[in-house]
């Protein structure tokens, strides 16, 4: 499999970039799935950590263009330092193990960098977090993706690769709806939040959607979707 796409640290720049347009292109879709299921602050919350991220990125200094950690880590370091609310520091150690499956595979991008960086963020997550598949939350959209991308041959490109885990997300978030809340601000409120996918959860999909390109609209991508096969 060939492609013209280098996967150095412009391209995580721009995945980056790319999640915080999307994240602020669809903020009030966010804010009104966290008033149903939360307390209404995930989309602010997210699109904070992102905007602090893009100041970082913009201030980082120069190094090995080739590093395709660089920008993980300055969002890893921007959600775990400014970011409140239970999902930023979530988010911030699933950049934070991306990162450092990067960095020690790197410097550029792979998939199998991706994978590990992925699976562990999703361990880390659930530890800290105390959170299983089924309980609702960010977990549901993060397993799945981190099982396609486990699943990819080793010949698959890390954008292929990204695309198959952003579709794992998105049914992983299709399927929240259906699930009553374990974890979080939703399991206070018990039936109200049913129906309604995670916010966390759909942040997932849009970081992982991202990768390729943005995303301008929440409702295309929350309505039925195809069985995921993993890859």
């Amino acid at each position: 499999m060939t492609s013209s796409t280098v996967f150095d640290r412009a391209f995580t720049d721009a995945w980056i970039r790319r999640f915080a347009a999307s994240v602020a292109a669809t903020q009030q879709e966010l804010t009104a799935l966290d008033q149903a299921a939360g307390d209404g602050d995930f989309g602010s919350n997210l699109g904070s950590g992102l905007t602090s991220s893009l100041r970082l990125l913009d201030e980082a200094p120069d190094g090995d263009p080739a590093d395709a950690s660089v920008p993980l880590t300055v969002t890893a370091t921007a959600f775990l330092d400014s970011v409140g609310g239970t999902s930023g520091p979530m988010f911030g150690l699933l950049f934070q193990r991306m990162a450092t499956a990067v960095q020690e595979a790197g410097p550029a991008l792979t998939t199998a960098a991706l994978s590990t960086g992925t699976r562990d963020g999703l361990e880390v997550i659930q530890r800290v977090g105390e959170a299983t598949e089924g309980d609702k939350t960010l977990v549901d959209a993060l397993a799945p993706a981190a099982e396609a991308l486990g699943g990819c041959a080793a010949d698959v490109l890390p954008d292929a690769a990204l695309a198959l885990a952003a579709e794992g997300a998105w049914v992983g978030v299709r399927n929240t709806a259906l699930l009553r809340a374990r974890r979080g601000r939703a399991s206070y409120i018990g039936d109200r939040a049913s129906g309604v996918p995670d916010p966390g959860a759909v942040g997932i999909g849009l970081l992982f959607a991202s990768a390729r390109g943005g995303v301008s609209e929440l409702r295309p991508l929350l309505a039925e979707l195809p069985p995921h096969e993993p890859v």
